[in-house]
């Protein structure tokens, strides 16, 4: 319990540092959008280079990948079939809120719970990288084919292409990122240290970064306000995220994969981390579903401490 309670003080202080920052005016009025793109175009991109580039894939390809991968996948389509279908949410809002719904904060607080909770950082790894490589890379593509329009040279709007579909993802910089340090690691080749140390430097600066942007958002607002939050998408959201999501990494760890003991406990405390922070981050660069994304992350931060602890007594 105590390294439940370090991982989120470090999160909530640099959350906190971040709305001081928006209080005060300290970085000027435009500081979430400039901070948010410093992180999604250079930042995070450094982040999943450095550390897939150094990732052992004999410890990201397991069960793990599968059942916490899978997991996300069906809880995000679930939130998006609901939104857009009973709620009538445009593509975009169904979007973020998919992800506010099963991106798990796997990086800033998911690596700090799994060395003080589970004694070992490597249950995460899969999941990350199942997020970096196949989640963001899809949610992203929808993103950048139904939020921001798309125009001839004369202004007129034209059609989605299937080369559009195509080349998207490979203009996105978070999948590229990706996708470069995935095959540094798959060639088994090993970059001098005078080259790592630039992406290892900016990298580093990814967590806090978000953290920050997720603390200036809440400056000036009030959360889940009525008229101004989407609470009915934010309550599915944290429904799902927290409640749904774990209940069905249980299942399928324990019944499909005959997951016991730790390995089974750290599933499911992986899967009842809350929201991750590049949701915001995402919706911030895209200007859509900005407040689902900053609500949800907030509403499940403050419940994950309660559900894991839950999960810590009744399994560890």
């Amino acid at each position: 319990m105590s390294g439940v309670i370090q991982g989120f003080t470090v999160i909530f202080i640099v959350v906190f540092v971040g709305f001081i920052l928006g209080r005060t005016e300290a970085l000027g009025p435009g500081a979430v959008i400039v901070l948010s793109r410093l992180v999604f175009f250079v930042c995070t991109p450094a982040l999943l280079f450095s550390s897939l580039a150094k990732a052992d894939l004999a410890d990201v390809f397991s069960t793990t990948l599968v059942v916490a991968g899978g997991s996300a996948l069906l809880v995000g389509a679930i939130y998006f079939v609901i939104a857009r279908w009973l709620l009538k949410r445009q593509v975009p809002e169904a979007t973020i809120g998919a992800l506010s719904a099963s991106y798990v904060n796997s990086a800033n607080l998911g690596i700090p719970i799994a060395i003080f909770v589970l004694d070992d950082a490597s249950f995460v790894a899969p999941l990350l990288l199942f997020q970096i490589m196949v989640y963001s890379p899809l949610a992203l593509t929808a993103l950048d084919l139904t939020a921001v329009g798309r125009t001839d040279a004369d202004g007129a709007t034209r059609r989605i292409s299937f080369r559009d579909t195509v080349v998207t993802p490979f203009t996105n910089p978070i999948v590229l990122g990706g996708a470069a340090g995935l095959l540094i690691s798959v060639l088994g080749v090993t970059l001098p240290e005078a080259v790592m140390e630039p992406f290892d430097m900016l990298g580093n600066a990814s967590v806090p970064g978000a953290l920050l942007v997720f603390g200036l958002s809440l400056t000036g607002v009030s959360v889940l306000q009525k008229g101004q939050s989407p609470r009915r998408d934010v309550a599915l959201a944290a429904f799902l995220k927290m409640v749904v999501q774990p209940v069905l990494v249980y299942f399928l760890a324990r019944f499909a994969f005959g997951a016991t003991g730790h390995e089974l406990f750290a599933l499911v405390v992986i899967a009842a981390l809350p929201t991750a922070q590049n949701v915001l981050v995402y919706a911030t660069r895209y200007q859509r579903g900005v407040v689902l994304a900053r609500d949800s992350a907030l509403v499940t931060t403050l419940i994950a401490i309660p559900a894991i602890a839950l999960i810590a007594f009744l399994l560890a």
